[in-house]
């Protein structure tokens, strides 16, 4: 039953000639699977439209070879050919009575063009964004009108392919009508460039031009970065962008709006909590009589009313949050607010844009798996037979392995060694930034206690002879990995000696709550986030850290999951020496000896302690014991042992659920049905 207070968000909205059947918009999000694997991304997006999300919008869609964006995989409407596999989602958006939107978009001097190696087109002459040895040159007027004819000719296709809703895209400082909009880019002095009115020409034409071809059938929306947060150099809501959208504000339908770059625009919970755009969404809504939907990693039901309730926004726009839980909104409609998966804001699911690979999530394993390999975040297969499992170890692998099965109707046992809950992750989420993540617990906490097939053990140290004499059917071991104190790693590759008088740490002393003499060397060749994270950790104790990585900047990972110029500069303002491109040759009793990764030469850094955060070992020796007596193991009744998570390889948290979740599926599964599907190119005629 729905709590009377959340009746605003299930209200519908009028969008232009379209309509919402509740306030929960899915706003453009790219996913890795686009023009590549079009049925893999209908499915995802229809798995949404049936949680209850009333507006289900594409990744940004190409609408031309003359703007590209390989190797990064979005949507695609070049031309007729390419609206089938777009029509696939629409269908199954619009089977559970959502509304379909696309966010066509030509990027400018954003797409370098490497498969169509077209000149991109700027505003102004300008390199392409990146490092591509290629320039954008300017428009001509020509070249305006083209883009018009092209933008307008997508318009209908999209309109053909069943789409409701219709982008004209200027945000992330990624659409060109954005690149037109701001004067560090647009250097014309023509029509289109010099004072305001004259950069707006372009984006009002395009809205206009969408409007006249597709507006009796679709509502034409608008996305806007109304602010870069660059300062004076940059578009600023309280310089031009509030104008911006003051000269346009009756035009299109809705209005969309963010901020660039998109580094900015999904902030990561290390760096931004819930609702954290909303200094830059207030006053938007006088500006326009038409529907605003914003984005902030809503999860809280509460905010979401809140911000709705005080004029803020019209819609609750959400990407991320619709990743983690796709059916967010029906969990909101039902009272089921203790089942909702709630976002962590790891970005994660941004990595899959940046590898060109299908969009995964911490919170949500079956995301980017919907049509792939069959599975719904709601639903499992029940069991197929009275078997018993035993799960070792509570760590995220072994709680979603343990959720699953009891899903299934399996009796399961889950046993953890120590008193808490969560392994690495209960660890980690102590860590500065970190605190959301303990989420990835607390959903399955919660979903375990309402499984009354599933028993609970702490404190329980488990062996081989434990598992023998319990007798269950299944064993999965998820007792989780151990980092390394010798220092092998990408780029060390024989073991580091220690002298004795020199302390050598590893995250799991750190995290444990060894004390750090100072100064203190922190060699990252993990290039995620804990080197970082630990730097700020040691250096809020007092603890001089210098920083020492092979790659050339802190957290080189982290580029993927927009974050990396956050974590460089935090650790530049906390006073850490950071150096760059240097490897660990050598340990001595006064400090560490470094050497370039291009020279090889050397020097020292003299330090008290060496904390080494490069590779993590597999910790497996009850898997090993047991392996090594399958007598013992037939003898007793078990029929399969199998390691999950980090114990079989160390990887990322989203790995080790995706690891525990799958396990749980395929117990007692046919073969055949183990099989991930796939998209087969079909080979043109010569």
């Amino acid at each position: 039953m729905r709590d009377p207070r959340y009746d605003i968000l299930f209200e519908p909205v009028q969008i232009g000639p379209v309509r919402t059947k509740n306030r929960f918009y899915q706003v453009p999000h790219c996913n890795g699977m686009g023009h590549a694997h079009p049925s893999a991304m209908a499915g995802m997006r229809g798995v949404k439209a049936e949680g209850g999300w009333g507006v289900i919008c594409t990744e940004e869609c190409e609408i031309s070879p003359l703007s590209e964006f390989s190797p990064y995989v979005e949507a695609r409407l070049w031309d007729e050919r390419d609206i089938p596999a777009l029509q696939r989602m629409t269908q199954a958006v619009h089977e559970h009575g959502a509304l379909a939107g696309v966010e066509l978009a030509f990027n400018g001097y954003s797409a370098p063009n490497r498969t169509s190696r077209e000149i991109p087109w700027a505003p102004s002459n300008t390199p392409v964004r990146g490092y591509d040895p290629i320039q954008a040159r300017a428009m001509t007027l020509a070249d305006i009108k083209a883009l018009r004819a092209i933008h307008r000719a997508a318009a209908l296709r999209a309109r053909d392919a069943g789409f409701d809703v219709v982008y004209v895209y200027a945000g992330h400082d990624l659409g060109l009508p954005f690149h037109f909009l701001t004067r560090r880019n647009n250097r014309r002095d023509d029509e289109y460039g010099g004072v305001l009115e004259n950069r707006v020409r372009l984006l009002r034409e395009l809205i206009e031009d969408t409007r006249d071809a597709v507006g009796d059938r679709c509502a034409v929306a608008v996305r806007l970065a109304i602010d870069e947060q660059t300062g004076p150099v940059g578009l600023s809501k309280d310089s031009e962008g509030t104008r911006i959208l003051s000269l346009l504000a009756e035009l299109p339908d809705l209005w969309d709006v963010n901020v660039a770059d998109w580094s900015n625009d999904s902030v990561t919970s290390r760096f931004a909590g819930e609702a954290y755009q909303e200094e830059i969404l207030t006053g938007i809504k006088s500006l326009t009589s038409k529907p605003v939907v914003g984005v902030g990693r809503f999860t809280s039901p509460d905010t979401m009313v809140s911000q709705v309730r005080r004029g803020v926004i019209d819609l609750i726009g959400a990407a991320r949050p619709s990743i983690a839980d796709p059916f967010l909104p029906k969990k909101i409609e039902e009272g089921r607010l203790d089942e909702i998966r709630e976002c962590i804001g790891c970005n994660i699911c941004v990595t899959g844009d940046h590898t060109s690979t299908p969009i995964r999530c911490t919170q949500n394993p079956t995301m980017g798996e919907e049509w792939r390999r069959g599975w719904h975040p709601e639903r499992v297969q029940p069991r197929q037979n009275d078997a018993t499992a035993l799960v070792v170890g509570a760590g995220p692998a072994g709680l979603e392995c343990a959720r699953v099965l009891g899903l299934r109707g399996y009796e399961v046992v889950l046993v953890e060694a120590t008193r808490t809950l969560g392994g690495r992750v209960a660890r980690e989420a102590r860590l500065p930034g970190l605190a959301t993540w303990s989420r990835v617990i607390d959903y399955r906490l919660d979903a375990l206690s309402r499984l009354t097939n599933v028993e609970i053990y702490r404190e329980s140290e488990t062996g081989a002879d434990e598992i023998v004499e319990f007798g269950a059917q299944h064993v999965f071991i998820s007792t989780g990995s151990v980092w390394r104190r010798d220092g092998l790693g990408r780029a060390i590759r024989e073991p580091l000696d220690a002298p004795g008088s020199l302390k050598v740490l590893t995250p799991d002393d750190i995290l444990a709550g060894a004390e750090a003499p100072s100064p203190l060397v922190l060699f990252d060749d993990d290039h995620y986030y804990m080197g970082s994270v630990l730097a700020e950790l040691l250096v809020a104790k007092g603890v001089e850290v210098i920083f020492v990585t092979p790659a050339p900047d802190v957290a080189a990972w982290t580029h993927n999951t927009l974050e990396q110029g956050r974590i460089q500069r935090r650790l530049i303002e906390a006073g850490v020496t950071i150096l760059p491109s240097l490897s660990v040759a050598g340990l001595r009793a006064d400090g560490v000896v470094l050497n370039c990764v291009y020279t090889g030469r050397t020097k020292v850094v003299e330090a008290a302690a060496v904390l080494l955060v490069t590779s993590r070992e597999p910790v497996q020796s009850v898997h090993d014991s047991l392996s090594g007596a399958p007598e013992r193991l037939r003898d007793a009744g078990v029929q399969s042992v199998r390691l999950i998570g980090d114990c079989d390889a160390p990887g990322t948290i989203a790995a080790a659920v995706y690891s525990g979740h799958r396990a749980a599926r395929e117990l007692g599964e046919p073969a055949a049905h183990l099989a991930m599907r796939r998209e087969i190119i079909m080979l043109a005629e010569v």
